[in-house]
């Protein structure tokens, strides 16, 4: 690792079939221990139960209602400051209770790799 200065690259969000929009604001090999995400929730979304395996991961709500679902814990709602802790391969969702975007920092150690993504409602209908 370096020092560095990584612009914002406006623009670069997707969508990601879990049920949200991604920006990643950082994710590179080169700095494996994290990485750094915005995920944009639509009003009305959910997404869909999930887990990292390997990854622990932190929710850093920025804005928006919404009401995270965890592993055994009862569902709770969300809101701007809200800090939630994901440990790796802890079952996982969380939706949007408000008219507008539920936007998120998704913080992720060691850095998200799409191979430790597992969808656990794979084969089910949409």
């Amino acid at each position: 690792m370096k020092p560095q200065i990584r612009p914002y690259t406006p623009g670069a969000e997707y969508w990601f079939p879990e049920g949200c929009h991604i920006d990643e604001l950082l994710n590179d090999p080169n700095d494996p221990v994290v990485s750094i995400a915005r995920a944009r929730v639509p009003a009305g979304g959910i997404t869909r139960w999930h887990r990292l395996r390997g990854t622990a991961e932190r929710y850093l709500i920025e804005s928006g209602r919404g009401r995270v679902e965890l592993g055994v814990l009862e569902p709770r709602e969300v809101g701007p400051g809200d800090v939630v802790i994901i440990p790796p391969d802890c079952r996982q969702r969380i939706a949007n209770l408000g008219n507008g975007d539920l936007v998120f920092l998704a913080i992720c150690t060691p850095r998200f790799r799409q191979e430790d993504y597992e969808d656990l409602e794979a084969g089910s209908p949409d």
